[in-house]
């Protein structure tokens, strides 16, 4: 095979193929920039994006797992759900979050993202809300449908918009300040049940409450979204030389910045990519344990003698050891470029907590057990390092949201996977699901390992091959995929 045939360079493009960032690069002067100044760019450019992002990713993951602490506030005795039918409420929400991702990714691509994200916003909001009207079944699984359409775009936007900010050596430690929502989440969430639990009055449930301040507090967030989230650098509030610095120093990516013009042999060019089956699989069996984490860990908490009060407060030493986890492993992983170590290393500390729970026996090892409880939350934390895989090695708009979407649908898969193998037949132990969480959590970590030995020979392939390569100017923003460009390096 013709190596050159593999990644076909394209000499010159036309204005819809190329990036949008190529026509401001080229169009103004070039303006040098020192260390210095790019330092404040980037600090400016982290309180002008990451707050926001923070927020959505928080409210998005205490949305969806209210149900989580509601389920031990007496809603299932309320609405007359059965164990099983609470267990399917879990599945509904990640069959439609599926369902939504691929024609999701099409719309981020086409629409203009920030506008987008604040719509989706406060839309889920309202769903949230709405739950404090729900008195059955119905309006439970109708509103957790709802919730997952308009919830199922909100990683991809949040990836898409690191990726136009950020270089590569950046990602992963601002995946990782936005995604750590999901602990801080948790905490709040436990507080919160806990809070609304010491509400005696007759009205309304304290679930109910719970569930309608939080959708409000959502709706507001998404207003602020809408409002003032910039749509891309180009458009941004920064200055004439900011925007153009913003974009200058994304070269090095060569992932481009943004294009709203869908290109299909991008998207076929995806499908046929090997590292796309190993990502996805990788975030598939990582993510059929999160069903324990997001729908069952206060119930199995619950289960070992607690009461719903304690249960809730036991429940925020889980958001603790998340945010120690994501914020420490993205740190490091950005500082090293070292990914993949620090995904096997949380996934191991996830297996270990996973068979202290699966296989010490019951009488007198309840501290061990609630030690693996916890430990078990460092698995969610390798999440955003495999987001930051898909952002830093995907290039091309088409083919870098796409892939995006292509992980949260494995995520999806193994969310509604990991809360069927909690069975109620099996209550209150769950050993067969636990069981189930130490499998899948050991395949991830060695399928993590094999990805990264595939990026190692692909690198050193690509050296060989290109080694006289020349540079065209530009080619940076041609929207090339990563198989396109001869210069595209992966890192691991």
């Amino acid at each position: 095979m013709d190596p050159e045939k593999d990644y076909p360079v394209k000499p010159t493009v036309v204005d819809k193929d190329a990036d949008d960032a190529l026509k401001f690069i080229v169009e103004g002067e070039v303006i040098s920039m020192s260390p210095e100044e790019e330092r404040k760019l980037v600090r400016k450019i982290d309180f002008m994006i990451l707050p926001l992002l923070f927020g959505c990713y928080f409210l998005q993951y205490l949305d969806k797992t209210l149900i989580n602490y509601a389920a031990i506030m007496g809603l299932k005795k309320d609405t007359g759900i059965s164990n099983d039918q609470y267990s399917e409420l879990a599945t509904l929400f990640y069959v439609t979050y599926l369902a939504f991702e691929f024609p999701g990714a099409y719309l981020v691509q086409r629409l203009p993202i920030a506008r987008f994200l604040g719509f989706i916003v406060c839309a889920w909001g309202m769903m949230v809300a709405c739950n404090a009207a729900a008195h059955n079944w119905g309006g439970l699984a109708s509103l957790r449908v709802l919730l997952g359409t308009f919830e199922a775009s909100v990683a991809p936007c949040l990836m898409l918009i690191t990726t136009m900010w950020y270089k590569r050596s950046e990602q992963p430690s601002r995946v990782g300040w936005w995604y750590v929502g999901t602990g801080i989440g948790k905490m709040v969430g436990a507080l919160t049940s806990f809070g609304f639990q010491h509400y005696v009055g007759t009205t309304f449930k304290s679930w109910q409450i719970m569930f309608l301040v939080w959708g409000l507090i959502t709706i507001f967030w998404g207003v602020l979204v809408f409002l003032f989230l910039p749509n891309n650098p180009m458009t941004s509030r920064l200055t004439q030389v900011e925007k153009r610095w913003a974009v200058e120093r994304l070269r090095s990516n060569m992932t481009g910045v943004e294009n709203k013009h869908w290109k299909w042999y991008q998207f076929y060019e995806l499908l046929k990519d090997p590292q796309s089956w190993l990502l996805s699989l990788i975030v598939l069996f990582s993510n059929i344990p999160n069903g324990f984490i997001s729908s069952y860990q206060a119930t199995v908490i619950s289960s070992f003698g607690y009461t719903s009060k304690e249960t809730a407060l036991l429940s925020i030493a889980s958001g603790a050891i998340a945010v120690v986890c994501t914020v420490g492993g993205s740190y490091l992983a950005g500082r090293f470029t070292m990914r993949g170590p620090i995904i096997i290393l949380l996934l191991a500390l996830g297996f270990m907590g996973s068979c202290l729970m699966a296989f010490l026996p019951d009488d007198g090892s309840k501290g061990a057990k609630m030690a693996g409880n916890y430990l078990a939350n460092t698995i969610g934390s390798s999440l955003p390092l495999m987001y930051s895989y898909a952002g830093a090695n995907y290039a091309g708009h088409t083919k870098k949201t796409t892939s995006s979407a292509m992980v949260l649908i494995m995520f999806c898969v193994g969310n509604i996977i990991g809360p069927l193998t909690f069975r109620g037949a099996d209550a209150p132990q769950y050993i067969p699901a636990k069981i189930v969480m130490v499998v899948t959590t050991a395949t991830s970590a060695i399928l993590t390992g094999v990805l990264m030995c595939y990026y190692k020979y692909e690198n050193k392939r690509r050296d060989r091959v290109y080694v006289g390569h020349v540079h065209q100017e530009n080619s940076e923003f041609f929207d090339l995929t990563d198989r396109e460009n001869p210069e595209f390096r992966y890192v691991f």
